[in-house]
Protein backbone atom coordinates (compact mmCIF):
# COMPACT_ATOMS: atom_id res chain seq x y z
CA UNK A 1 0.00 0.00 0.00
CA UNK A 2 1.19 3.04 -0.82
CA UNK A 3 2.59 5.39 2.32
CA UNK A 4 1.02 8.44 0.61
CA UNK A 5 -2.17 7.30 -0.40
CA UNK A 6 -2.32 5.80 3.07
CA UNK A 7 -1.97 9.21 5.14
CA UNK A 8 -3.97 11.21 2.50
CA UNK A 9 -6.76 8.78 3.59
CA UNK A 10 -6.55 9.21 7.34
CA UNK A 11 -6.50 13.38 6.43
CA UNK A 12 -9.55 12.33 4.81
CA UNK A 13 -11.40 10.89 7.53
CA UNK A 14 -9.64 13.09 10.35
CA UNK A 15 -11.66 15.92 8.55
CA UNK A 16 -15.09 14.15 7.92
CA UNK A 17 -17.39 16.31 9.67
CA UNK A 18 -19.05 14.43 12.87
CA UNK A 19 -17.14 11.25 12.18
CA UNK A 20 -15.15 12.43 15.51
CA UNK A 21 -12.33 10.02 17.10
CA UNK A 22 -14.52 6.50 18.60
CA UNK A 23 -16.36 6.39 14.84
CA UNK A 24 -13.01 6.56 13.03
CA UNK A 25 -11.75 3.99 15.15
CA UNK A 26 -14.81 1.88 14.81
CA UNK A 27 -14.54 2.05 10.89
CA UNK A 28 -11.19 1.57 10.59
CA UNK A 29 -11.60 -1.51 12.78
CA UNK A 30 -14.38 -2.84 9.78
CA UNK A 31 -12.22 -1.68 7.37
CA UNK A 32 -8.93 -2.61 7.86
CA UNK A 33 -6.89 0.46 6.57
CA UNK A 34 -7.99 4.36 5.94
CA UNK A 35 -7.81 3.70 1.89
CA UNK A 36 -10.12 0.79 2.35
CA UNK A 37 -12.43 2.97 4.45
CA UNK A 38 -12.29 5.87 1.94
CA UNK A 39 -12.71 3.43 -1.25
CA UNK A 40 -15.85 1.02 0.35
CA UNK A 41 -19.09 3.63 0.15
CA UNK A 42 -20.85 0.19 1.61
CA UNK A 43 -19.28 -0.43 4.24
CA UNK A 44 -19.28 3.24 5.55
CA UNK A 45 -22.92 2.82 5.06
CA UNK A 46 -22.95 0.05 7.23
CA UNK A 47 -21.02 1.61 9.96
CA UNK A 48 -23.62 4.52 9.96
CA UNK A 49 -21.77 7.29 8.79
CA UNK A 50 -23.90 10.66 8.25
CA UNK A 51 -24.61 12.20 4.93
CA UNK A 52 -22.15 14.74 5.37
CA UNK A 53 -19.47 12.93 6.50
CA UNK A 54 -19.91 10.59 3.50
CA UNK A 55 -20.34 13.84 1.07
CA UNK A 56 -17.05 14.83 2.16
CA UNK A 57 -15.08 10.90 2.10
CA UNK A 58 -16.77 11.41 -1.71
CA UNK A 59 -15.61 14.07 -2.44
CA UNK A 60 -13.57 16.01 -0.28
CA UNK A 61 -11.89 19.41 -0.85
CA UNK A 62 -8.53 18.98 -2.46
CA UNK A 63 -6.73 22.10 -1.74
CA UNK A 64 -7.04 21.62 1.73
CA UNK A 65 -6.12 17.77 2.02
CA UNK A 66 -2.39 19.13 0.22
CA UNK A 67 -2.16 21.72 2.54
CA UNK A 68 -2.44 18.91 5.42
CA UNK A 69 0.04 17.26 3.55
CA UNK A 70 2.50 19.95 2.84
CA UNK A 71 2.56 20.27 6.68
CA UNK A 72 3.47 17.09 7.42
CA UNK A 73 6.26 17.11 4.73
CA UNK A 74 8.38 19.70 6.98
CA UNK A 75 10.98 18.20 8.83
CA UNK A 76 10.04 16.98 12.41
CA UNK A 77 6.44 17.29 11.51
CA UNK A 78 4.24 14.16 11.78
CA UNK A 79 0.94 12.39 11.97
CA UNK A 80 0.84 10.19 15.22
CA UNK A 81 -1.86 7.37 14.52
CA UNK A 82 -3.41 5.49 17.31
CA UNK A 83 -2.33 1.85 15.63
CA UNK A 84 1.15 2.69 15.48
CA UNK A 85 3.71 1.09 18.00
CA UNK A 86 5.10 4.76 19.40
CA UNK A 87 1.39 6.32 20.30
CA UNK A 88 1.42 6.71 23.85
CA UNK A 89 -0.56 4.16 25.16
CA UNK A 90 -1.66 6.05 28.45
CA UNK A 91 -3.70 7.43 25.99
CA UNK A 92 -5.68 4.75 25.78
CA UNK A 93 -7.35 4.95 29.39
CA UNK A 94 -8.68 8.39 28.76
CA UNK A 95 -12.53 9.20 27.98
CA UNK A 96 -12.55 9.16 24.11
CA UNK A 97 -9.11 8.73 23.45
CA UNK A 98 -7.90 11.02 20.16
CA UNK A 99 -7.86 8.24 16.89
CA UNK A 100 -4.46 10.39 15.88
CA UNK A 101 -2.41 13.41 16.74
CA UNK A 102 -0.50 15.93 14.87
CA UNK A 103 3.14 16.53 16.52
CA UNK A 104 5.20 18.92 15.93
CA UNK A 105 8.42 18.37 17.54
CA UNK A 106 9.84 14.98 18.70
CA UNK A 107 6.72 11.51 18.87
CA UNK A 108 9.45 10.02 21.73
CA UNK A 109 8.54 12.64 24.26
CA UNK A 110 5.09 11.15 24.45
CA UNK A 111 6.25 8.34 25.60
CA UNK A 112 8.69 9.33 28.65
CA UNK A 113 7.27 9.95 32.19
CA UNK A 114 5.33 13.11 32.12
CA UNK A 115 4.32 15.11 35.26
CA UNK A 116 1.77 17.99 34.09
CA UNK A 117 1.97 21.31 36.09
CA UNK A 118 -1.38 23.77 35.38
CA UNK A 119 -2.70 26.97 36.41
CA UNK A 120 -4.18 30.36 36.30
CA UNK A 121 -3.73 32.38 33.01
CA UNK A 122 -3.62 35.29 35.25
CA UNK A 123 -0.84 34.28 37.83
CA UNK A 124 0.33 35.79 40.79
CA UNK A 125 4.23 36.45 40.44
CA UNK A 126 4.54 33.98 43.63
CA UNK A 127 2.91 31.52 41.42
CA UNK A 128 4.47 31.81 38.93
CA UNK A 129 7.63 31.76 40.57
CA UNK A 130 6.76 28.33 42.12
CA UNK A 131 5.64 27.01 39.13
CA UNK A 132 8.93 27.95 37.40
CA UNK A 133 10.66 26.46 40.74
CA UNK A 134 8.89 23.30 40.72
CA UNK A 135 9.21 22.77 36.82
CA UNK A 136 13.13 23.03 36.75
CA UNK A 137 13.32 20.37 40.20
CA UNK A 138 10.98 17.66 38.39
CA UNK A 139 12.50 18.42 34.79
CA UNK A 140 15.67 17.69 36.62
CA UNK A 141 14.90 14.57 37.88
CA UNK A 142 13.87 12.75 34.31
CA UNK A 143 10.49 13.97 34.14
CA UNK A 144 8.97 15.79 31.01
CA UNK A 145 7.08 18.58 31.84
CA UNK A 146 3.80 18.95 30.16
CA UNK A 147 1.35 21.64 30.24
CA UNK A 148 -1.21 23.64 27.77
CA UNK A 149 0.93 26.36 26.62
CA UNK A 150 -1.40 28.93 27.61
CA UNK A 151 -0.25 32.76 29.28
CA UNK A 152 0.39 32.37 33.25
CA UNK A 153 1.17 29.16 34.61
CA UNK A 154 1.93 27.06 31.74
CA UNK A 155 3.70 29.46 29.85
CA UNK A 156 6.16 29.70 33.16
CA UNK A 157 6.30 25.57 33.17
CA UNK A 158 7.16 25.01 29.95
CA UNK A 159 9.76 28.02 30.04
CA UNK A 160 11.51 26.65 33.08
CA UNK A 161 11.48 22.96 31.78
CA UNK A 162 13.47 24.73 28.77
CA UNK A 163 15.72 26.86 30.89
CA UNK A 164 16.61 23.70 33.13
CA UNK A 165 17.73 21.15 29.95
CA UNK A 166 14.85 18.90 30.17
CA UNK A 167 12.11 17.79 27.48
CA UNK A 168 8.66 19.44 27.65
CA UNK A 169 5.62 18.97 25.84
CA UNK A 170 2.39 21.56 24.94
CA UNK A 171 -0.99 20.16 24.20
CA UNK A 172 -2.51 22.94 22.36
CA UNK A 173 -6.20 24.13 21.51
CA UNK A 174 -5.59 24.50 17.68
CA UNK A 175 -4.33 23.61 14.79
CA UNK A 176 -0.49 22.63 15.13
CA UNK A 177 0.31 25.07 13.16
CA UNK A 178 -1.21 28.19 15.30
CA UNK A 179 0.26 29.72 18.42
CA UNK A 180 -1.93 30.66 21.00
CA UNK A 181 -1.58 32.65 22.31
CA UNK A 182 0.65 34.41 19.98
CA UNK A 183 3.27 35.88 22.54
CA UNK A 184 4.23 32.69 22.91
CA UNK A 185 5.04 32.09 19.42
CA UNK A 186 9.23 32.03 19.95
CA UNK A 187 8.22 29.37 23.39
CA UNK A 188 6.45 27.28 20.93
CA UNK A 189 9.70 27.25 18.44
CA UNK A 190 11.70 26.11 21.84
CA UNK A 191 9.03 23.57 22.89
CA UNK A 192 9.17 22.03 18.95
CA UNK A 193 12.70 21.55 19.19
CA UNK A 194 13.30 20.16 22.67
CA UNK A 195 10.23 18.31 23.02
CA UNK A 196 7.09 18.43 20.81
CA UNK A 197 3.65 20.37 20.25
CA UNK A 198 0.75 18.16 20.17
CA UNK A 199 -2.86 19.05 18.89
CA UNK A 200 -5.72 16.70 18.08
CA UNK A 201 -6.98 19.48 15.78
CA UNK A 202 -6.49 19.58 12.13
CA UNK A 203 -3.95 22.35 10.66
CA UNK A 204 -5.90 25.71 10.28
CA UNK A 205 -8.03 25.16 13.26
CA UNK A 206 -8.39 28.08 15.13
CA UNK A 207 -8.49 28.46 18.89
CA UNK A 208 -12.37 27.99 20.10
CA UNK A 209 -13.91 27.71 24.00
CA UNK A 210 -14.77 24.12 23.89
CA UNK A 211 -11.39 23.10 22.19
CA UNK A 212 -9.91 23.50 25.85
CA UNK A 213 -11.59 20.70 27.73
CA UNK A 214 -10.58 18.40 24.73
CA UNK A 215 -6.82 19.44 25.12
CA UNK A 216 -6.92 19.27 29.06
CA UNK A 217 -8.20 15.84 28.99
CA UNK A 218 -4.97 15.17 26.63
CA UNK A 219 -2.63 16.69 29.11
CA UNK A 220 -4.38 14.98 31.99
CA UNK A 221 -4.13 11.67 30.30
CA UNK A 222 -0.33 11.62 29.05
CA UNK A 223 0.98 12.83 32.48
CA UNK A 224 1.27 10.26 35.39
CA UNK A 225 0.53 13.59 37.39
CA UNK A 226 -0.80 16.71 37.18
CA UNK A 227 -0.05 19.66 39.72
CA UNK A 228 -2.24 22.33 40.14
CA UNK A 229 -0.43 26.00 41.37
CA UNK A 230 -2.97 28.39 41.37
CA UNK A 231 -6.83 28.04 40.12
CA UNK A 232 -9.79 29.73 41.02
CA UNK A 233 -12.88 28.16 41.25
CA UNK A 234 -13.65 28.93 37.73
CA UNK A 235 -10.47 27.69 36.14
CA UNK A 236 -10.07 25.29 33.40
CA UNK A 237 -7.19 23.69 35.31
CA UNK A 238 -9.83 22.04 38.04
CA UNK A 239 -10.82 20.17 34.62
CA UNK A 240 -8.10 19.27 34.35
CA UNK A 241 -7.46 18.00 37.94
CA UNK A 242 -11.07 15.91 37.39
CA UNK A 243 -10.24 14.46 34.00
CA UNK A 244 -6.85 12.97 35.70
CA UNK A 245 -8.51 11.67 38.96
CA UNK A 246 -10.80 9.92 36.88
CA UNK A 247 -8.01 8.18 34.81
CA UNK A 248 -6.47 6.76 37.92
CA UNK A 249 -3.57 9.80 37.58
CA UNK A 250 -2.26 11.60 41.22
CA UNK A 251 -3.38 14.71 41.92
CA UNK A 252 -1.33 17.56 43.41
CA UNK A 253 -2.36 20.63 44.35
CA UNK A 254 -0.49 23.78 46.97
CA UNK A 255 -2.08 25.39 49.02
CA UNK A 256 -2.39 28.98 49.43
CA UNK A 257 -3.81 32.24 51.80
CA UNK A 258 -7.55 32.06 52.41
CA UNK A 259 -7.94 35.32 51.36
CA UNK A 260 -6.41 34.66 47.79
CA UNK A 261 -8.95 33.79 45.34
CA UNK A 262 -6.76 32.19 43.02
CA UNK A 263 -6.16 29.35 46.21
CA UNK A 264 -9.63 28.79 46.31
CA UNK A 265 -9.56 26.07 43.73
CA UNK A 266 -6.59 24.18 44.72
CA UNK A 267 -8.08 24.09 48.48
CA UNK A 268 -11.41 22.84 46.65
CA UNK A 269 -9.23 19.81 45.46
CA UNK A 270 -7.43 19.45 48.34
CA UNK A 271 -10.95 18.97 50.00
CA UNK A 272 -11.64 16.75 47.58
CA UNK A 273 -8.74 14.59 47.89
CA UNK A 274 -5.60 15.84 46.21
CA UNK A 275 -2.12 15.64 47.11
CA UNK A 276 -1.58 18.83 49.34
CA UNK A 277 2.45 19.43 48.66
CA UNK A 278 4.60 21.63 49.60
CA UNK A 279 7.86 20.80 46.98
CA UNK A 280 8.56 19.06 43.81
CA UNK A 281 10.04 16.18 46.06
CA UNK A 282 6.82 14.96 47.69
CA UNK A 283 5.97 14.79 43.70
CA UNK A 284 8.87 12.93 42.49
CA UNK A 285 8.32 10.07 45.60
CA UNK A 286 4.59 9.65 44.95
CA UNK A 287 5.31 9.35 40.58
CA UNK A 288 8.52 7.35 41.14
CA UNK A 289 6.54 3.83 40.76
CA UNK A 290 4.18 4.67 38.33
CA UNK A 291 7.45 5.83 36.36
CA UNK A 292 9.26 2.79 36.65
CA UNK A 293 5.82 0.90 35.74
CA UNK A 294 5.34 2.95 33.17
CA UNK A 295 9.02 2.23 31.36
CA UNK A 296 8.43 -1.72 31.94
CA UNK A 297 5.05 -1.61 30.29
CA UNK A 298 6.81 0.67 26.85
CA UNK A 299 9.48 -2.26 27.00
CA UNK A 300 7.02 -4.70 26.58
CA UNK A 301 4.72 -2.88 24.21
CA UNK A 302 8.03 -2.26 22.07
CA UNK A 303 9.19 -6.05 22.22
CA UNK A 304 6.03 -6.90 21.08
CA UNK A 305 5.66 -4.24 17.81
CA UNK A 306 9.12 -5.72 16.83
CA UNK A 307 9.11 -8.62 14.63
CA UNK A 308 12.05 -10.14 16.79
CA UNK A 309 13.38 -9.47 20.48
CA UNK A 310 15.20 -6.02 20.97
CA UNK A 311 18.54 -5.84 20.09
CA UNK A 312 21.13 -6.03 22.61
CA UNK A 313 23.45 -3.23 23.40
CA UNK A 314 26.02 -5.36 21.40
CA UNK A 315 24.21 -4.99 18.29
CA UNK A 316 22.84 -1.63 18.85
CA UNK A 317 26.22 -0.49 19.60
CA UNK A 318 27.15 -1.64 16.12
CA UNK A 319 24.69 0.80 14.63
CA UNK A 320 27.46 3.92 13.79
CA UNK A 321 25.20 6.71 15.21
CA UNK A 322 24.88 4.72 18.78
CA UNK A 323 27.83 3.89 19.00
CA UNK A 324 28.67 7.79 18.48
CA UNK A 325 26.21 8.30 21.19
CA UNK A 326 27.51 6.13 24.06
CA UNK A 327 31.32 7.55 23.29
CA UNK A 328 30.17 10.87 23.33
CA UNK A 329 28.00 10.07 26.97
CA UNK A 330 31.72 9.07 28.07
CA UNK A 331 31.98 9.13 31.99
CA UNK A 332 30.78 11.97 32.72
CA UNK A 333 26.96 13.34 32.77
CA UNK A 334 25.70 15.20 29.23
CA UNK A 335 22.94 17.27 28.48
CA UNK A 336 21.13 17.05 25.37
CA UNK A 337 22.08 20.28 23.56
CA UNK A 338 26.08 18.90 25.00
CA UNK A 339 25.56 15.71 23.08
CA UNK A 340 24.39 17.21 19.94
CA UNK A 341 27.46 19.27 19.55
CA UNK A 342 30.00 16.44 20.33
CA UNK A 343 27.62 14.10 17.84
CA UNK A 344 26.34 16.18 15.18
CA UNK A 345 23.04 14.66 15.51
CA UNK A 346 19.93 16.34 15.57
CA UNK A 347 18.31 16.84 19.15
CA UNK A 348 15.06 14.74 17.98
CA UNK A 349 17.01 11.96 16.66
CA UNK A 350 19.01 12.37 19.61
CA UNK A 351 16.17 11.88 22.15
CA UNK A 352 14.73 9.07 20.51
CA UNK A 353 18.06 7.44 20.63
CA UNK A 354 18.55 8.34 24.36
CA UNK A 355 15.32 7.14 25.01
CA UNK A 356 15.59 3.96 24.06
CA UNK A 357 18.67 3.25 25.79
CA UNK A 358 17.32 4.58 29.13
CA UNK A 359 14.47 1.78 28.45
CA UNK A 360 17.52 -0.47 28.05
CA UNK A 361 18.86 0.04 31.41
CA UNK A 362 22.12 1.36 29.62
CA UNK A 363 21.44 5.46 30.70
CA UNK A 364 19.59 7.21 33.06
CA UNK A 365 18.53 10.52 33.64
CA UNK A 366 20.97 13.33 35.62
CA UNK A 367 20.32 16.50 37.16
CA UNK A 368 20.39 19.14 35.15
CA UNK A 369 18.23 17.60 32.80
CA UNK A 370 21.67 15.32 31.90
CA UNK A 371 21.92 12.16 31.20
CA UNK A 372 24.72 9.41 31.96
CA UNK A 373 25.85 5.99 31.02
CA UNK A 374 25.31 3.09 33.85
CA UNK A 375 28.12 0.84 33.74
CA UNK A 376 27.25 -2.91 34.44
Amino acid sequence: MDERDELLAWLTLLRAPGLGSAGLRALLQQAGSARAACADRRLRQRAGLAPAAQGWIDHPDAERLEADLAWLARPNHRLLRYDEADFPPQLEAIPQPPAALFVAGDPAALLGPQAAIVGARSASAQGLAIARDFARTLSRSGLTITSGMADGIDGAAHAAALESGGRTVAVVGTGPDLVYPRKHRELAGKIAEHGAIVSEFMPGTEARPDHFPRRNRLIAGLALGTLVVEAGLQSGSLITARLAAEAGREVFALPGSIHNPLAKGCHRLIRDGARLVETAAEIIEALAPAAQAQGAGLRARLDEASAAPAPALETRSQDPDYALLLAALGDAPASLDELAGRTGLAPAALSSMLLLLELEGEIAPAVNGRWQRLRH
